[in-house]
This record gives structure tokens, sequence and C-alpha cells, in this order.
């Protein structure tokens, strides 16, 4: 390596270091002012004392009750904590399905709900909610039912992107988009023809996305998930460059598409398809956070990956704190404002791809 190659190594190298600390910093941030903003306010030191409070009664200290109210320790620790916490999970996991997804398919323009996943989710769902399927696991039938639908929809992307002992990037989208048409039409027709009157305010209510009611035994899955997943996709950081880059370029730098490809295939519908069970579709995280990670520090995937995550959770957060407060005591689902931020995103890309070209022309 040369001293020029060194010296741009070991200033990309600090220029991460300090996107990584002032992310950490933000989002330490955002998690707190996240728990006290709401019709009832807390002051942060109070939020602090009550957290630091129950983390040391779990690790087994004795510690005696500080000066707080029970309705305050309540919203604290039972609703918004859990919450919050769930909403940095989602996002950074979203986010990191967003990078893996578009280097997948080599797609700027795809997201983690291509694969038809979140339409699998929603069969299962209503199948739940319409017939009472698996009514034997009680409160966790809605999310069980929503990840066995995610998978079965996963499976048969699969196999239709199979070909010729090859998993086609094309083919994955194309398949995604027919299933989800698909069973689009099924959840359609089982809310129209189930006699239950309540049964469609319940399904849009899942459909758009929802952080509210979160306990904290939802937690566990998602975080290991999201540390797994991670920890994966970091080691593949080279393989997903030379996917972006092309099949030809992959092929010479000694990556196996086909083989890089299944097992991305299942790590993504893994993770889309337990987040999505836990907190119903949650659209366009994981096409905008990719973009501005890019805009932010390159295109190199050891880099978008840690910043994407980072920047996935305080997007989500912040998200969650606007469709809390916004219309108060009303809530909006967390699913209605990404769309209304996505939508406007995604043509602002369309019009700057467009200037590009003209540009080069």
């Amino acid at each position: 390596m040369t001293t020029a190659n060194s010296l741009a190594f070991a200033l990309q190298r600090r220029q991460l270091t300090l996107w990584l600390a002032a992310l950490i910093a933000l989002l330490l941030l955002s998690l707190t002012l996240a728990i006290t903003l709401g019709p009832v306010r807390i002051a942060p030191q109070q939020a602090w004392l009550i957290t630091a409070h129950e983390i040391g009664s779990f690790l087994g200290m004795d510690l005696q009750p500080g000066d707080w109210s029970t309705a305050q320790f309540q919203i604290v620790w039972r609703v918004r904590m859990p919450r919050v916490l769930l909403a940095a999970l989602v996002g950074a996991g979203l986010a990191l399905v967003g990078v893996a997804m578009q280097a997948m398919v080599r797609n700027p323009l795809a997201d983690p709900y291509l694969l038809g996943v979140s339409s699998g989710a929603s069969v299962g769902a209503v199948s739940v909610l319409a017939f009472g399927a698996l009514a034997f696991a009680g409160d966790l039938a809605l999310p069980l039912g929503a990840f066995g639908g995610a998978l079965t929809a996963c499976v048969a992307v699969y196999f239709l992107a199979y070909a010729n002992g090859r998993l086609l990037a094309t083919r994955l989208i194309l398949g995604g988009v027919a299933i989800a048409y698909c069973l689009g039409g099924v959840t359609s027709l089982i809310v129209l023809t189930a006699d239950q009157r309540e049964l469609a305010n319940s399904i849009l209510t899942w459909t758009l996305g929802s952080l509210a009611g979160t306990r904290w035994d939802e937690l566990g899955l998602p975080a290991a998930l999201l540390v797994v997943g991670a920890a994966l996709l970091l080691t593949q950081a080279r393989a997903l460059n030379a996917l972006l880059s092309g099949e030809e370029s992959a092929a010479t730098l000694g990556v196996d598409t086909t083989r890089t490809r299944r097992w991305l295939f299942v790590l993504v519908s893994l993770v889309t398809g337990v987040l999505v069970a836990l907190t119903g579709p949650i659209g366009f995280v994981g096409l905008i956070v990719p973009h501005i990670t890019r805009m932010l520090v390159g295109a190199e995937h050891r880099r978008v990956l840690p910043v994407a995550a980072l920047v996935g959770a305080i997007f989500l957060v912040w998200v969650d704190v606007f469709s809390r407060i916004t219309f108060a005591p009303a809530e909006v689902p967390v699913g209605v404002i990404t769309s209304l931020l996505g939508g406007p995103f995604f043509v602002w890309m369309l019009c700057r791809k467009n200037a590009r070209e003209r540009l080069v022309t």
C-alpha cells in the first residue's frame, strides 16, 4: 500500500469514527427526548433516574425508590421506554436490510418490502384477526401469524427467482412484485368476506404500522437479530461492494453472486419478517436511510452499514415522536408519517437522477 493510500485510508477511518461518535451521541439524546416528550411531559433527569433505578434493581442492587410518582414511573418505564427502544431497533434493522437489498438487486430504489414480505405478513395477520388462527398462542398469535405469512411469501419469491441454478436479481424483483399483488388480493378478499364490522379497522391499523403497546418482552428477538444480522453483513461488506458493481466485476473479484444473494435473501427475509410481525409494515425507511447514509460517508459498505443502522434508529425514533404528539390526543400510525416523508423523497431522488443525466449529456 502506497503512502498516499495509507493516508487516505487513515483519513477515512478517522472520519468514520467521528461520524459514529456523533451519531451515537445523537441517538442517546434522541432516546432521552423521545421518552420525555408526549401528552405528559417528563423531565429528562427524571427519566434517567427511573431508568438507572430499574437497571440497578435488575442487577440485584438494593435501591430505594426515587422522588417520582407511580404515574411517572408507569409512563417512563412501562409505556415509553420499550416503545422508543423498539423504534430504534426497527429503524436500524430496516435501514440495514435496505442497504443489503439495494446491493443484492443492484437497484437504488429497492427497499425491504420489495420481496412481498409485508403482503405475506398482512395475510397472516388478517387470518389471525378474521378466523382466530393460532388462538392457542394468545397475545403472540398476531406476530406469529404475521411472521408465518412473511416467511411463506419469501419462500414463494425464492422459488420464482431461482432459475438454472442461479438466483437472479431481476427475477427477485419481478417475483416479489407478483407475490405482493397476489397476497394483497387475498388480504382484501378476507376482509370483504369476513362477517366482522370491526375487522376492517383492526386491519387498517395494523397495515399502517404502529409501535403502540410495545412490551419489554417483545424487544429480545429483534435486538438479538439486529446484532447478528449487522455482524454478518459487516463480514460480507466486500461482497456487497462487488454485487453493487455488477455481475462481471463481482465474478472477477471472486464473489459467488448466486450463493451470496441466496444467503442475503434469507437474512433480509428473516429480519424483515420479524420486524413486520412486531410492528406491521413501516415503509420507506429502508429506501430513505441508505441514500442519506451514502451522502454522508460514500458507498463503501464497511462505512455504510454501521452509519445506516444509527441513522435509521434516530430517524424512526423521531418519526414515532411526531406520530405521538402532532395530533395528540389522537395518534397517527408510524407508517403514515414515513409514507408522507418517503413519497416526496422518492420524487426528489428521481428529479436528482434526471438532473445528473442531463448534465452528463
